[in-house]
């Protein structure tokens, strides 16, 4: 009982030591979460193996999954602790001060937080958690040996357990604390809320884009898309809810549009700084462009299409002046995160937009609110910044994006890709509707063929072209004979380029291979 009972007490006092924090976060809006701040630390240092393995099998809940972990591993520790508080009073304060160093260390290192305000926090859980086991064990009838105990007085009180009183009072004990460990956390989410940006994000009107600035986006009625009809087919948009979200952040920034700006420097003739409200003014661009994370396996769904709007980058550059050594176009999100392109692809007729909008609405607070990079044609890794904060023009060798030094090519450029979404036979029906989507943005699709049980390739009907640089929809009505068969895919670009069958993983530079699924025929 005593072991159980010391046990407890750590797991409860390192629970509302961490609660603590989050309470902290959520009352004062300069003080960071220590949870987010390890976080995201051990994202930044963690070996590439590591981030391939958490995105590979959490997707887009790796954070979440890595918030977790934090918590697990720290209750568990302080499990270990309690019992060493029960001996040695002084465990528990030099314990979760270190912890408090860990957590002050991270925030300071994070270009996102003010580590400083980290530091009242850090102080606050020491307390809150050292006072918790202490006052625990107490009530559990543990007193820590002081030094004119033996081992002997030790282990024996270890050995007389807990009275029933001194039991009643520690059961009512943990349970608060448990109680306190449960809602602090969550009255401090809840709380810091109120600091987010979606009142404002709510408040922007975005402007029309011009017929002259809509240049790459056409309208496509709604009865034109095939995927009205076809169940399980991608619609021509991806609905801003369901696209694809990977990034570093352990938590989305909430930035205020009012106190930001985007920053243009290094090998220009002159320094801009352009506001909200300017690039508001100037972004009449819109642009239909498919975006694909570089860690997308084939047939996998980090890939999305959406209408954006913005200023195009090289109006923007063109009026900083762009001097010859600026050959790369490297950008910085306001966490520190980084990439960079050769400054000739923003010339070569591609869109590539500092973007304030997606899909008809100012750009979600997880894709990049107030503004980030897009840029077709090109990985997300080596181009797609969110919470852009600057744009530095620099020499190609002299600096590498966030990926580089990670194993990822410096080059990366958007493979031909297909993509079977369903393969399907309506009840009633004699045929199995086989249906997806290709992309090779800058290029476009114009063919997409099907091979089933290794037969002949045969041609698919093909959507609308939205532009070059989006995806395209394609289908086709298959019969056979009754049983399972295997179906593949593969898509022709507008060089006329046939998508490859050589399976490779996406690291370094996207992974390539066609995308197939088996399916049952039942006539």
């Amino acid at each position: 009982m005593a072991s159980s009972s010391n046990r407890v007490s750590g797991l409860i006092g390192a629970g509302i030591a961490l609660g603590t924090t989050e309470l902290m976060a959520g009352v004062f809006q300069r003080v960071p979460s220590l949870i987010d701040a390890v976080g995201q630390t051990v994202i930044d240092w963690s070996p590439q193996p590591v981030v391939k393995f958490g995105i590979r099998v959490f997707g887009t809940y790796d954070k979440v999954a890595l918030a977790v972990g934090i918590v697990i591993v720290s209750l568990l520790l302080g499990g270990l602790l309690g019992s060493a508080t029960a001996k040695r009073r002084m465990v528990a304060p030099l314990a979760f001060a270190a912890f408090g160093l860990v957590g002050v260390g991270a925030a300071t290192r994070d270009p996102g937080l003010e580590g400083g305000f980290a530091i009242p926090s850090a102080i606050a859980a020491v307390l809150a958690g050292t006072a918790a086991i202490w006052w625990l064990l107490n009530a559990a009838g543990h007193t820590a040996p002081d030094h004119a105990e033996t081992d002997a007085d030790a282990a024996m009180a270890g050995t007389v357990g807990v009275a029933s009183s001194d039991r009643r009072r520690f059961v009512l004990g943990a349970s608060a604390g448990l109680a306190a460990a449960i809602v602090a956390p969550a009255l401090g989410r809840r709380l810091a809320q109120r600091f987010n940006v979606e009142a404002a994000r709510a408040e922007i009107a975005l402007p029309a884009a011009t017929p002259a600035g809509a240049t790459t986006a056409t309208t496509v009625p709604v009865a034109t898309d095939p995927a009205a009809t076809i169940e399980g087919l991608s619609t021509l948009y991806t609905p801003n809810n369901n696209f694809y979200l990977i990034d570093t952040a352990f938590t989305k920034p909430q930035i205020d549009p009012a106190n930001w700006s985007l920053k243009i420097d290094g090998a220009v003739d002159t320094p801009l700084e352009f506001t909200f409200d300017e690039l508001l003014s100037m972004a009449t661009t819109e642009a239909d462009v498919t975006l694909s994370c570089v860690s997308n396996q084939v047939g996998g769904g980090l890939v999305g299409n959406a209408r954006w709007l913005g200023v195009p980058l090289t109006d923007l550059l063109d009026r900083a002046g762009v001097q010859p050594e600026g050959n790369q176009i490297y950008s910085r999100s306001v966490d520190g995160w980084t990439c960079g392109f050769p400054t000739a692809l923003a010339y070569d007729g591609r869109t590539t937009l500092v973007a304030i909008g997606m899909n008809g609405e100012p750009l979600p607070v997880a894709h990049g609110f107030p503004a980030r990079l897009v840029v077709a044609g090109l990985y997300g890794y080596v181009s797609a910044t969110k919470w852009l904060d600057t744009i530095t023009l620099t020499d190609w060798d002299s600096v590498d994006g966030y990926w580089i030094p990670r194993g990822w090519s410096k080059q990366g450029p958007i493979k031909t890709q297909s993509r079977i979404d369903t393969a399907t036979q309506r009840q009633g029906s004699d045929t199995v509707t086989i249906a997806g989507v290709a992309w090779a943005p800058t290029r476009g699709i114009t063919k997409v063929e099907l091979s089933v049980d290794g037969g002949p390739w045969v041609e698919t009907e093909l959507g609308p072209v939205l532009s070059e640089e989006s995806w395209r929809q394609w289908w086709f009505d298959w019969t056979g004979p009754e049983g399972e068969h295997t179906v593949a895919v593969r898509a022709t670009d507008g060089t006329g380029a046939v998508q490859t069958d050589e399976r490779r993983p996406p690291a370094p530079d996207g992974a390539t291979g066609h995308d197939s699924e088996t399916f049952r025929f039942t006539v």
